[in-house]
């Protein structure tokens, strides 16, 4: 056998954060709620990142009704990304950073408003920079860390009408990309996580936003437009992109560095 590196057996070991500390952003709800539950069945304990205070006191009840009592605490931290500072401050000591909070608007781009377009970048590619700077010195110091943003396929494919979510994912990739090689002899492993469209209040809210920019009924939306390049004709589940973060922060996926996991039912594909 090659003594290049350990190879998994037929039966991976399961994800163990135990003593570990997650920092989830977007964690009210959809993909970022999945992904801190998730995290803290994995024993980790998990600070969980949004502005909606509300969602993160459902979020910390529904941890604590959790079936494992072995499982991770998951602590609220009301944080608007828009405070860079706050944010850098934030991921602090950090050994698992799950960069997920989004924000989307539907419009041409002569139609595009400035304002929110600047938001939009600052939300989801500056405030992931500034969390990433302030959690790789802890990664660093002690050799391990775990960098997942939550990407998408318009991390990889553009579509009409998203010209700041698409700009922001793309760029989202190139620095996922650079963390990746900076990171990697330091044992830090940074990757994106690229799903399809998923069963959230954001792809909701896209759905009548589709529905104006196109001018059908909603009903034609996910079937005609969200879907009509998928192979596979359903929604993501936001539980199945909480799986592949937690993949990538396994064990058995510390040689995987500096590429893009696609969940999109075949979108790509074509």
């Amino acid at each position: 056998m090659s003594s290049l590196g350990a190879v998994p057996g037929p039966h991976a070991p399961a994800l163990d954060l135990q003593g570990r500390i997650a920092l989830v952003t977007g964690a009210a709800g959809g993909i970022g709620r999945a992904c801190a539950l998730r995290l803290a069945a994995a024993g980790a304990r998990v600070r969980a990142v949004d502005r909606d205070a509300a969602g993160l006191a459902e979020l910390v009840e529904q941890a604590r009704r959790a079936p494992d009592p072995a499982g991770g605490a998951v602590e609220p931290y009301v944080v608007d990304l828009t405070d860079l500072d706050a944010a850098e401050q934030a991921a602090a000591g950090t050994d698992v950073l799950v960069n997920n909070a989004g924000i989307q608007l539907v419009r041409p781009i002569e139609d595009f408003p400035p304002d929110v377009f600047h938001t939009v970048l600052t939300v989801m590619l500056e405030a992931p920079f500034r969390l990433i700077r302030g959690a790789l010195p802890h990664m660093y110091e002690q050799g391990w860390g775990r960098i997942v943003n939550v990407s998408s396929v318009h991390g990889l494919r553009a579509s009409a009408y998203k010209s700041a979510y698409v700009a922001a994912k793309h760029g989202l990739e190139g620095l996922s990309k650079t963390a990746a090689l900076e990171g990697a002899p330091h044992g830090v492993t940074s990757n994106c996580v690229n799903p399809g469209y998923v069963r959230t209040p954001l792809v909701e809210k896209q759905l009548a936003d589709q529905a104006r920019a196109h001018g059908i009924p909603e009903e034609r939306v996910l079937s005609e437009v969200l879907l009509t390049d998928s192979a596979v004709k359903r929604l993501v589940e936001p539980a199945e992109v909480a799986e592949a973060v937690a993949y990538l922060c396994g064990p058995q996926a510390s040689f995987v560095t500096g590429t893009s996991l696609v969940l999109d039912g075949g979108w790509t594909a074509h």
